[in-house]
């Protein structure tokens, strides 16, 4: 594969990883916004990102079964056109509940743009190459959280929120043409793959039975949710209890990227000297560690606002070394069943996400306690997941070189 190649295929799949989560960035400086037009209120807005998780988390469900049966690119199609109608309808929509099912619709559509990318990854790429490319794509993800939020501060504040939803349609057609026109089938539709419901459950469990995919892709999916709580409290963190503008907000979301994007960049370099595995140990001790200082401080009062970004980006620092690794550690098994994989990993990622989104959303406390109390027991959780899961563990398969074809 040629450099040119190796970067126009990180620039699709990147870019099909983050319109999720630009579906969810943009649109959160606005709450405010949408809170007024809507006649409701903040934490009620925010269960339209409670359903987005909840849409994203069963649709990696029903996408895997259909990639792995009509191949990658027919099923992002159907996801692509699905995620624009519901674009549209979130623009059209008059109350906090059409907002929320619209949301939800959108989710499904997105989610088949992440379970695809991922099982790509593991179509086109070496087995060995599969952390550093996560980590890539985690770099093309990375404009996500540094643009979204800036542009849509200003755009709510602007133009009014309504507008965000039009970009985000406007963005999936462009992403459609590059995967019309640029992006190779990588896995020919398998006829032998049956859609009926016994066989699919029966490919979920040989899945899920795997002991090194359910020990990293929970291990994973519970870290990761510490993102997921940062995400759902931060809007009424910085803007109402610290009375930040919802520009400024934009800005402290883009800067706190930096931690998480970073971090999956130096990963690239740390898996030269150090196993997958031995990451994803010291990025977890490290973030309960910081989740313990984090949840202290707020509690006694001493962080303030600089101290609160301060701990916030330790703890996406933390995620952003933990996530490529345990992706490709949880993925490493398969071949047949990537797709299944890819979406029980998803699946695993968004429902967790999900239930810490509807979590935060039950603290009536304007502070960062609950923000830092649930990434505090998310680490935990996920470290005690690690040191349990992998005593199960009898034969590890690592992240080495095993031939994958390529398809042009």
């Amino acid at each position: 594969m040629t450099k040119k190649r190796y970067f126009l295929l990180i620039i699709i799949l990147g870019s099909l990883t983050a319109l999720g989560p630009f579906s969810i960035d943009m649109y959160l400086p606005g709450f405010p916004a949408i809170a007024r037009s809507l006649n409701t209120t903040t934490e009620n807005v925010a269960l339209s990102l409670s359903s987005f998780f909840i849409g994203i988390s069963a649709g990696q469900l029903l996408y895997g079964p259909l990639l792995d049966r009509y191949g990658r690119k027919k099923p992002l199609y159907f996801g692509l056109t699905l995620y624009i109608i519901a674009s549209a309808g979130c623009y059209f929509s008059s109350s906090i509940q059409m907002l929320i099912l619209m949301r939800f619709v959108q989710a499904i559509g997105s989610c088949a743009a992440a379970v695809a990318s991922m099982a790509m990854v593991r179509d086109l790429f070496p087995v060995k190459d599969s952390a550093k490319v996560f980590a890539m794509l985690i770099l093309v993800l990375g404009a996500s959280p540094l643009i979204a939020p800036t542009v849509g501060g200003y755009v709510s504040a602007e133009f009014g929120w309504q507008i965000i939803f039009v970009i985000l349609a406007v963005i999936a057609v462009i992403i459609s043409l590059a995967v019309i026109f640029l992006l190779p089938e990588s896995y020919p539709p398998d006829l032998s793959y049956s859609l009926k419901p016994a066989p699919i459950i029966n490919s979920f469990l040989i899945v899920l039975k795997t002991p090194q995919f359910y020990t990293y892709s929970l291990c994973g999916a519970i870290g990761f949710s510490g993102l997921f709580a940062y995400i759902s409290a931060s809007p009424i963190v910085f803007m109402e209890f610290f009375k930040v503008s919802g520009k400024n907000y934009g800005w402290i979301f883009a800067i706190l990227s930096v931690g998480f994007i970073g971090s999956s960049q130096v990963n690239s370099q740390l898996i030269k000297k150090f196993k997958s595995a031995q990451i994803v140990n010291a990025a977890l001790i490290s973030m309960v560690i910081i989740s313990i200082v984090f949840l202290t401080g707020s509690l006694q009062g001493w962080l303030g606002l600089y101290g609160t970004i301060i701990m916030i980006f330790g703890m996406l620092c933390c995620v952003g070394l933990m996530s490529p690794n345990t992706s490709a550690l949880a993925l490493a098994p398969f071949e047949k069943n990537a797709g299944t994989a890819s979406s029980l990993l998803g699946a695993f990622q968004m429902c967790i996400g999900a239930l810490t989104s509807v979590s935060v959303s039950l603290f009536k406390a304007k502070s960062a306690v609950p923000m830092a109390s649930i990434i505090l027991v998310s680490a935990t959780l996920a470290f005690v997941v690690l040191l349990i899961g992998r005593r199960n563990i009898k034969e590890k398969i690592a992240v080495k070189e095993r031939p994958v074809a390529v398809s042009h």
